[in-house]
């Protein structure tokens, strides 16, 4: 299994091209998938984690 770390970029994609906008929300309100910040001040997610997340939002949704 992949579990490489995923940029915004990649997350927004992966996501049906969320916006950076609502992405940046979703983290200001806490309900975007778990992030890390990289020493550069970067975003990055695991995609184990993105994966995760968007099980427990289908599931929220049923």
């Amino acid at each position: 299994m992949d579990d490489s770390l995923m940029t915004v970029p990649e997350v927004l994609a992966a996501l049906n091209n969320v916006s950076r906008r609502t992405f940046y929300r979703w983290r200001e309100i806490g309900v975007a998938p778990e992030c890390v910040r990289l020493p550069n001040g970067e975003l990055r997610v695991w995609r184990s984690d993105l994966r995760a997340w968007l099980e427990r939002q289908r599931e929220a949704a049923a």
